[in-house]
């Protein structure tokens, strides 16, 4: 079946059960009437009058027969109208935004989506899209897995576009206040990063425990951060260290290991070969004893050639497993 352009409608709250009704007839093969005006909380002829204006907008819905009576969404022979409610008209473009950022080479294609849809939506929504920026920091693949609502990531973009002091709730009983300067996404969460005013220094939030406060607090200047993007900043931070994305320990050691068996589990990490059964490997990690325990899972004997800080961790986790082990 050939499909001709499709519109994007938007639609006002008082449309909402359109929206509801057509998500429910999109859930299942056949529903009774009846049924359809439960869920709803509607009369039956209320369910009549909204699927045939469902039908006037292009939705193929058929009428079945029967005891109970009844509806179903058939394939239809044209694009109907697309109909959005806010949250999921921010919901799609985050997700624009995100996959402009995924490595699949689909980053053009996304820009395009996102500036077509946007083009239609009206103001109140076109101002909440263009107040949501966000940095993904995280490697090809990954997508924030935390439930955020998308209210929560509005308002906190909302204050980052306005440069607003942020009022929020952590941890749904700390008052919080916070310069907001970019919305983060990171390895499947997604993370506030400000100026804590109460703490004076650079902080990041998770943003699925924040609970913003109304009226936004004063406009603030923005303050640069202490390290050349915000991508360096945010792994800097998640590895322990400081205006760098480099891990604060390294340490190099040899393994009894084939390196085609080692190397599958080393990410961001070095493995030269050095036999058929031998190989060298430098890694880093956010402590001397976190990285002498990730040596530690290879399972295999081993040979630390340095530095010296790596060959007391081993010593100190030595002792930790013997006493653990008594």
């Amino acid at each position: 079946m050939a499909a001709t352009s499709g519109m994007i409608g938007f639609m006002p709250t008082t449309s909402a059960r359109l929206l509801s009704l057509l998500s429910l007839l999109q859930a299942r093969r056949d529903w009774p009437g009846g049924l359809l005006a439960e869920r709803l909380e509607v009369s039956a002829r209320t369910v009549r009058r909204d699927v045939d204006r469902l039908r006037e907008l292009g939705y193929p819905i058929r009428t079945v027969k029967g005891p109970d009576g009844g509806y179903r969404l058939d394939a239809g022979t044209r694009m109907p109208p697309l109909l959005f409610d806010d949250d999921q008209a921010v919901s799609i473009a985050v997700a624009l935004q995100l996959a402009g950022v995924s490595g699949a080479g689909i980053e053009e294609g996304a820009a395009r989506a996102l500036n077509t849809i946007r083009q239609v939506m009206p103001a109140r929504l076109r101002h909440r899209i263009d107040a949501l920026q966000i940095t993904a920091v995280e490697p090809p693949g990954d997508r924030p897995s935390s439930e955020v609502g998308s209210g929560v990531l509005t308002a906190i973009g909302a204050a980052i576009h306005a440069q607003e002091i942020l009022r929020f709730f952590y941890n749904d009983d700390q008052a919080r206040r916070a310069e907001p300067h970019h919305l983060v996404a990171w390895k499947g969460r997604w993370y506030l990063l400000a100026w804590d005013l109460d703490r004076a220094g650079w902080r990041t939030f998770r943003a699925d425990r924040i609970t913003p406060r109304t009226p936004a607090g004063p406009r603030f200047a923005a303050r640069a951060l202490p390290a050349p993007d915000v991508a360096s900043f945010i792994a800097a931070r998640f590895r322990g260290s400081e205006g760098t994305s480099e891990w604060p320990c390294h340490g190099e050691v040899i393994i009894d290991r084939p390196a085609s068996d080692v190397a599958t589990y080393v990410r961001d990490g070095l493995v030269e070969e050095l036999g058929p059964d031998r190989c060298r490997v430098v890694l880093g990690s956010w402590s001397w004893t976190g990285l002498a325990a990730s040596f530690g899972r290879f399972d295999a004997g081993l040979e630390v050639v340095g530095p010296e800080e790596l060959r007391a961790a081993f010593t100190t986790l030595a002792e930790r497993y013997t006493a653990a082990a008594g």
